[in-house]
């Protein structure tokens, strides 16, 4: 058998008016650029295609490639994703109702695509409930435009429990990137940055008959390719585009062409890793890191957790006293961020993405670390949808809702907020305009009353102030030195909180240069 080669034209002009596509990348990883490229070509040049439907797990994309090139009013009619931080014209076509746009869970759109291929009339799931993706709340619908729509999550009972039913969504073509193909069409991912849910995509979509394009960096010949390291078998694969400009559309990561220490090819000197410069984030993430436990397994989200808590793990040498995970699938290691969130040096492992989603969602993992948008008097946590900047969720549901112990990371005020640090204490030099401890969330990313009735354990960390959610709601248990509590934190609240009995002052060696000693506070 041999396989198809085609050019990325080619591969543009296969894709019909109103077809339902998949796309498997993680921020630019993995990123088909070439075909997607292709595809906004086309529609600018004929029209064509036009009114599809787009669906991807993950965000894929910094800022200017990746499904950014498929941000086009008539050539996508609906997206269905979960994340759209990194992709600016897309959160402004769903803000503006130039698109039809459901969020779902990241991992559940991972999983999903394995419960399609094997048969499956969609997925069962308790992620999701009593957050905006439950249909009884917003059935994941981010613009008016989606409002009245049918919904793509249905609530069930099965066995005497809730649960939400994830429907089929029937693929007529997936994209995928590997980085060779040999000439039966056999594709491995070497120099991929993650394993992500590729077979999944494959085998979702040739169960409803659909087509499978695959873009790579090179060409083997035919029965050089080790079996264990090809991904996708040939016999699955329908048309391969051979990427012509690699530097440009084969990028390994936003801000790399290759390094083979991303892929795990070699390992890099880490004993000269710098600390980071006082700042607002590495004071919230000290404080955060003072919840952690010995011998426990971490998850870090964007934002500031994944900026700030590896360097920070590092600088204390508690490195070894931790297991650092991302939803990626990425086990220890340097944790990059920003636009290359979900990528590390030095890595112990590397999983498949779906496979990650398994762990969170079915064991929990121990402490997970997130930013947040804005938190209420329920403890509700809204960090998908501010006014109408519409991020979605990511992966941010499918960790939250199961982690044994949920910390999140975030000022106390937004826009506008400048403090700094003298002498153990924290100054508060403007404070932010805009007050993200509200009397209600925009919207349910996190519901605080399940968390209350399950006894999840939660903290909403800040650099002033500290509240751990209880039965009877959000208590704040901890304010920073040198602040004061009318002024600094009640007036800055749209609630009145409860305030423990034993009010402390927070550890004012985390406000100070040098190592704060958190590693004896590890227990």
């Amino acid at each position: 058998m041999k396989a198809k080669f085609i050019s990325s034209k080619e591969a543009a002009a296969m894709i019909k008016d109103g077809a339902t596509i998949a796309t498997v990348a993680m921020t630019l990883i993995s990123a088909s650029e070439s075909v997607l490229k292709a595809i906004e070509n086309s529609f600018l040049e004929t029209g064509r295609p036009k009114n599809l439907t787009l669906l991807h797990s993950a965000g894929q994309s910094d800022r200017v490639r990746g499904i950014q090139h498929l941000a086009h009013e008539g050539l996508v009619t609906r997206i269905i994703g979960s994340h759209w931080g990194l992709q600016p014209r897309w959160m402004e076509m769903i803000a503006n109702n130039k698109v039809e746009a459901y969020c779902m869970p990241q991992g559940q759109i991972a999983q999903l695509y394995r419960s399609m291929a094997c048969g499956l009339p969609g997925k069962l799931s308790k992620v999701g409930l009593r957050t905006f993706i439950d249909p009884r709340l917003e059935g994941g619908k981010m613009n008016e435009r989606t409002k009245d729509l049918p919904d793509l999550v249905e609530v069930v009972n099965f066995k005497g429990e809730e649960y939400l039913f994830y429907n089929a969504i029937p693929l007529d073509f997936v994209i995928i990137r590997g980085t060779t193909a040999d000439e039966m069409g056999n594709i491995t991912t070497e120099e991929e940055a993650m394993k992500l849910e590729v077979l999944p995509a494959v085998l979702a979509a040739k169960r409803f008959g659909g087509k499978v394009i695959a873009q790579v960096k090179r060409v083997a010949q035919i029965g050089t390719l080790h079996p264990k390291q090809v991904v996708v078998p040939g016999v699955f694969v329908d048309a391969i585009v051979v990427c012509e400009n690699p530097m440009e559309d084969h990028r390994q990561t936003s801000s790399w062409y290759f390094d083979p220490a991303y892929c795990g090819d070699i390992r890099v000197p880490v004993s000269s890793i710098k600390p980071l410069p006082m700042s607002i984030r590495k004071v919230i993430g000290r404080r955060a890191m003072m919840e952690l436990k010995k011998d426990t397994i971490i998850n870090l989200g964007t934002g500031i957790p994944n900026d700030v808590i590896g360097s920070i793990a590092a600088e204390e040498g508690i490195s070894d006293d931790i297991m650092i995970t991302v939803e990626s699938g990425i086990y220890g290691g340097v944790q990059e961020g920003g636009i290359d969130f979900g990528i590390g040096k030095n890595l112990y492992a590397m999983i498949e993405h779906h496979a990650q989603m398994d762990f969170y969602n079915g064991a929990g993992v121990d402490f997970t670390f997130m930013g947040a948008g804005e938190m209420d008097i329920e403890g509700n946590v809204n960090s998908t949808k501010m006014g109408n900047r519409c991020t979605g969720a990511g992966g941010f549901i499918d960790i939250t809702q199961n982690a044994k112990h949920v910390i999140f990371c975030s000022t106390f005020t937004a826009k506008g907020l400048e403090i700094n640090f003298d002498g153990g204490k924290l100054n508060i030099v403007q404070e932010g305009s805009v007050k993200k401890l509200v009397s209600k969330v925009g919207q349910i990313s996190y519901n605080g009353l399940l968390a209350r009735e399950k006894g999840q354990r939660m903290h909403f960390v800040t650099e002033r102030a500290v509240f751990e959610l209880r039965k009877e709601g959000p208590v704040l248990i901890e304010i920073a030195p040198g602040v004061d509590l009318k002024r600094d934190i009640l007036d800055q609240m749209e609630f009145k909180p409860i305030i423990d009995k034993d009010l402390k002052i927070m550890d004012s060696r985390i406000f100070q240069e040098g190592s704060f000693g958190l590693k004896d506070l590890l227990k």
